[in-house]
Formats: C-alpha cells, structure tokens, sequence
C-alpha cells in the first residue's frame, strides 16, 4: 500500500462544520465592554476595566475555551464523537462544557472531591459532568488515564493556553482593548494588568504588545499561595507552592508551561485580604459585584495608578474585569467565611480609602517586582 488516507469526506464535514458553529457563536457575541472607573480627573490618568463577565459563559475562561477548542479541532485531535476532558473545577470548566454542548461532544471535567455543589452544577447546567479525584494534585493524570480509556482528547488549558490564542490579533483580547482605547485621550496605555492562572492572557498580550511596537508595558499580579511571583522574580521555574489559591481563576502551585514570563515587565504580589477588601470596597463604585481575582487585578492597577500620579505622569492603565461576584456570595462576600480563613480586611480597606481618597499608596510595598 503507497497512499494511507485517515481523513474521510465526513469527518472533513464535521470540522468544518464545527469551526463554523464556533465562529458564528462568536459572531453572535458582541465584543466585551470596556468600562471607565471613576477617577478624579485632575490626576491625569484614566483607568479602565475590560468587562469580560458579559460572555454567555460569564468570564475571561470564554475566550480561552474557544480557543482551545479551535485548535483542538484544527489539529486533528477533536472530531465528531470525541470526549473532551480537561482539568478544572472552575470557569475553564464551565466554558468548555458550554462549547462540548454546542457541538454535541460529551464533556468531562476532573474535579477534586472537595469541590463545591455549586461549582459542579455550573459544570452540569453547560452539559458537563463530574469526575472525581481525592488529591486536587492528581487532576492531570487522572485526566489522561482517562482520555486514553474513553478515546479522548484531554485539552490541558495549562499547557496550550499560549499557543491556542492568535496573539498577533485575529480579535484577541489585546487588539480588542487597544480597538476600544482608539478614542480615548491616552489610547495606548502606560500599562496592562491582568492576572495569571494558565498564563494564556498574559502571553496573548505581552507578545501583541511587542508585535505592534507599542511602548505599553505589562504587569502581572500574583495571589497568594501561588508560585508565579517567586519564581519570575528569581528566575527559577522550578519552583513549586504548597496549597491552592484562594482566589479563583489565578495563582497556581507550579509555573505552568503556558506562563511566558519574559513578555512580562513587572510583578506584584498581592495578598488575598487585599483581593478580597478591593472587590468589597469597590462593589458600590461600580454598581455590582465582582470575582476575586478582578479585586487582586485592581489592587495591582491602584498601585501603579498612584505611582503615575505621583510621578505627575499623565496616561492610562488598563485591567480586566474577569468575572462576576455572584459566583462568589458564600465566600468573598461572606463574613463569616472571611473570619474562617484568618483574613483580616480592615487594614487593606485602609489603604483603599486613602488611595481613593488622595491618590496616596500607603501600603507594604512587598513583592513589587521589577519594571523594565
């Protein structure tokens, strides 16, 4: 036999096919908003929040679940039928579910059995369901024992996060925000912030940065219990963390292969009481309530909006929204939760009303990181 062919007329169908219902999803969708946060405008510098809470699935995951399943199908290793795992408990998770359903794929998240009722039904409202691990780190092998037994794909969002996302444009996140900022008084920001979870964002944006020779720079804030700080600031990603973030969606116990740290400029560490206090104090600014991780994005935007002020830089920054806060209500915004976990907000909520207050930044500078 001289000619093998493994790509039959149905199967090259269903991926076009495929692409197309992921496509005209998208089209479907408009661009997320991009929210000014009131500022007083004798500081000279304008803060924006790019809303990504308005996708169907309801987070920044949406973007990165698409993706995903692009470049799953455009590789050849999702077709008609193919069971997709992946492992996560949270938006990832619930996003993928929501794209398995709409091209009629069965879904299966590996989820440590300590996850919560609501988490899992978010899963199952998109069409997913549930396996079970006893130890949070065995997710990812459990994952591929499991895609080998089902004939499945198992898509790693840690590891393909970076590379699923066209960061050179094609509507990614980065050309979306500067498209938004087109109009503004500062269009290219003195700085972007954002988060880390797969890293998958900050790569996207730090290379669309470099690409089209924009002089914005790029910082990323850490949460605590996560490796990612540590391990850019001594340059050795073989570092690991014990435990797990308390704010969801960010921070990770190893450098994933999909963190691209040198597309980063600066790091900031932030502790979790101040991630927590930030969405609390902001919630009757903006109107509504927020997820934890927009709060560490915030906090880290904050810090450098105060830093600009007082350099009597003039300009703008921009951060992400990531997702909603009603997620959250039974533990961000619960009380007594926050007192279960030894939190004590108080002195965050401090430095919040002194920097709303006068544009002052007064609190431990600790892991700041280094601009370049």
């Amino acid at each position: 036999m001289n000619a093998v062919d493994r790509c039959s007329e149905t199967t090259r169908d269903w991926v076009c096919e495929a692409v197309r219902v992921i496509e005209a999803d998208a089209n479907r969708s408009a661009d997320t908003h991009l929210l000014r946060f009131p500022l007083p405008a004798d500081w000279g510098v304008d803060l924006y929040l790019k809303d990504e809470s308005t996708h169907p699935t309801g987070s920044l995951k949406h973007r990165l679940a698409r993706s995903l399943f692009l470049y799953a199908i455009c590789n050849g290793w999702v077709t008609r039928g193919t069971p997709v795992i992946e492992a996560s408990s949270g938006s990832t998770a619930v996003s993928e579910a929501y794209f398995a359903q709409l091209l009629g794929l069965p879904f299966i998240a590996v989820v440590p059995r300590s996850t919560s009722r609501a988490k899992i039904e978010l899963i199952e409202r998109q069409g997913g369901r549930c396996h079970f691990v006893d130890r949070a780190d065995a997710i990812y092998d459990e994952s591929r024992r499991l895609a080998h037994e089902l004939g499945g794909h198992f898509m790693d969002q840690f590891t393909h996060a970076e590379r699923a996302t066209d960061w050179r444009g094609n509507n990614n996140i980065a050309e979306s925000i500067f498209e938004q900022l087109a109009l503004e008084p500062h269009p290219v920001p003195e700085w972007i912030v954002v988060g880390a979870g797969t890293g998958g964002t900050s790569a996207t944006i730090g290379r669309y940065i470099r690409y089209r020779r924009l002089r914005t720079r790029l910082a990323v804030v850490d949460p605590e219990r996560s490796v990612f700080f540590a391990a850019w600031r001594d340059q050795a990603p073989e570092l690991t963390a014990t435990g797990g973030s308390r704010i969801e969606g960010i921070g990770r116990p190893r450098v994933e292969p999909s963190f691209v740290g040198q597309v980063i400029d600066r790091m900031i560490k932030v502790p979790d009481a101040a991630s927590i206090a930030t969405i609390r104090h902001v919630e009757h600014v903006l109107g509504r309530r927020v997820g934890g991780s927009t709060g560490t994005n915030l906090w880290g935007a904050f810090q450098i909006v105060a830093e600009l002020v007082a350099a009597g830089q003039r300009g703008s920054v921009v951060t992400l929204l990531c997702d909603g806060g009603e997620r959250y209500a039974h533990t961000y915004y619960d009380d007594e939760w926050v007192a279960g976990e030894g939190i004590d907000l108080a002195p965050c909520h401090h430095v919040l009303d002194r920097f709303l207050d006068s544009a002052e930044w007064v609190a431990d500078p600790v892991g700041a990181g280094r601009a370049g």
